[in-house]
C-alpha cells in the first residue's frame, strides 16, 4: 500500500464486486478515492441490451459502480475510452486471430489501458495509483528496492498471470487491496457494507465479446481470417477444408470436420499455407517453447538460465521448467525471447498466450508464445 493514507487513489470499478470492495477498503484506510468505470464499448444497441452487450460493458455495468460508489461517498466518472480501447485492445485481439495465434485480451488491458492510459490520467488528477479488483498481491523487495508480483491469496481467484508485463513503474503505481482476501471474504465485506453488487454474478466472458460469441465478433471484425483452406495431418496430406483460421486454436477436437480411426486434434495453425494442421493426441506434447515481449519482474533480465514453474494458460497448473535466455536485455521488446525448456512435455502449447513464470508464490515474469 502507499505510504500516505490521505493519498488519492484512481480505482478502475467494472460494477462487481471485487472493484467494488477494492474501492471500499481503500476508503477505510483513509485514501482519498476517486471511482472510473471505462467505457470501451459502444452503447448505441437496438432494444434486447442484455444480448447485444458483453456484461462487462453494458450501461448496468455503469449504474453498479455508480451505485458503489454512492454508497462509499466517493466521487464517480464515467470515461469514453471507446477509440483507445478499439486501437489499442481489440485491434491487437483481431490480428492475432488474423495470424493464426490465439491472444489473452485482458494481459494487453492491463498493460496498456488500466495501468497505461487511465494511470496517465490518474497522475494527472494527482492521484499516486490506480487500483483494480484483480487477485494479486505486491511487496517491495527490501535488498533491491524493486517491486514484487505475488499470486493472489485465494489460489481458486489468482489473476497474476494477467499482470506480468506490469513495469517497475506500473507496479510502483498499482493496488491490488482484495488480493490478501478469498472471494468469500470479498462477498462478505460487500454485504457487510451493503454494497448493492454483494451478490453479483461473476462474469467469465470476455468483456468485449457480445454473447461470448467470439468467432461471431471476429467474422464481423475480420471476414478474412475466415477464408477456407485445406486441413492437412502432419505430412501435408489434405484430409478437408477448414472454415477459417479464427475458428480453430491449438488442442481443439470437436467440430473438425474430418473422419479418423482415431480422435484428431489441432496442432497447429499455419497461416502462410492458410492451413489447420491436425493430428493424433501425442502431436500436441511439447518439450520446449519460444516467447518474446518478455519481461521479468524481480530483475531486468536474467544472466543466465534460471529454474521456475511455467504456466502455459490461465488454468494450467505451472510445470518446472529452465528458462533460458535468447537475446539481451537491450533488444526491441518483440526481439527480448526466451527459450522454455520442461522438465516433462506440456500439452497444447498455444502461440499467442501468455507463458507466466514462477517462484513459489512469486511472479518472476512471462512472455508471448511464439512456437513451441
Amino acid at each position: 500500500m502507499r505510504e500516505s493514507h490521505s493519498a488519492r487513489v484512481v480505482v478502475g470499478m467494472s460494477g462487481g464486486v471485487d472493484s467494488s470492495v477494492a474501492a471500499a477498503l481503500l476508503v477505510e484506510q483513509g485514501h482519498d478515492v476517486v471511482g472510473v468505470t471505462l467505457r470501451v464499448w459502444p452503447w448505441q444497441e437496438p432494444e434486447a441490451a442484455p444480448g447485444r452487450f458483453g456484461s462487462c460493458c453494458s450501461p448496468q455495468t455503469a449504474d453498479d459502480a455508480r451505485q458503489v460508489a454512492r454508497r462509499l461517498g466517493i466521487p464517480y466518472y464515467l470515461l469514453n475510452s471507446e477509440r483507445e480501447f478499439d486501437r489499442t485492445v481489440i485491434d491487437n485481439f483481431a490480428r492475432e486471430y488474423r495470424a493464426g495465434r490465439t491472444p489473452v485480451p485482458c494481459v494487453v488491458c492491463n498493460q496498456e489501458v488500466k495501468f497505461g492510459s487511465l494511470l496517465r490520467r490518474a497522475r494527472a488528477w494527482e492521484a499516486t495509483a490506480v487500483a483494480t479488483g484483480h487477485y494479486a498481491r505486491l511487496e517491495r523487495d527490501p535488498r533491491t528496492g524493486r517491486y514484487l508480483l505475488l499470486r493472489g491469496r485465494d489460489p481458486r481467484k489468482d489473476q497474476s498471470d494477467f499482470l506480468w508485463p506490469l513495469t517497475q513503474a506500473q507496479l510502483a503505481a498499482a493496488e491490488f487491496p482484495v488480493g490478501a482476501l478469498t472471494k468469500e471474504e470479498v462477498r462478505a465485506k460487500a454485504r457487510a457494507l451493503g454494497l448493492p453488487v454483494a451478490d453479483k454474478p461473476e462474469s467469465m466472458e470476455i468483456c468485449f465479446i457480445p454473447d461470448d460469441d467470439y468467432r461471431g465478433f471476429l467474422r464481423r471484425r475480420i471476414p478474412e481470417a475466415f477464408r477456407p483452406g485445406p486441413i492437412v495431418d502432419r505430412a501435408g496430406r489434405r484430409l478437408g477444408e477448414h472454415r477459417g483460421l479464427a475458428a480453430y486454436t491449438v488442442g481443439q477436437r470437436r467440430g473438425l470436420g474430418v473422419t479418423s480411426e482415431r480422435p484428431l486434434y489441432v496442432l497447429a495453425l499455419d497461416p502462410e499455407r492458410n492451413a489447420v494442421v491436425v493430428g493424433e493426441a501425442e502431436g500436441l506434447e511439447s518439450e520446449r517453447l519460444v516467447a518474446a515481449e518478455t519481461n521479468f519482474i524481480p530483475f531486468d533480465w536474467p544472466g543466465e538460465a534460471i529454474r521456475v514453474a511455467a504456466k502455459i494458460r490461465h488454468s494450467h497448473a505451472p510445470a518446472p521448467a529452465e528458462v533460458r535466455p535468447l537475446a539481451g536485455p537491450q533488444a526491441e521488446p518483440g526481439e527480448r525471447r526466451v527459450e522454455v525448456r520442461f522438465d516433462e512435455p506440456q500439452r497444447a502449447v498455444t502461440p499467442g498466450q501468455s507463458v507466466v513464470f514462477y517462484d513459489g508464490e512469486q511472479v518472476i515474469g512471462g512472455g508471448i508464445i511464439t512456437r513451441p
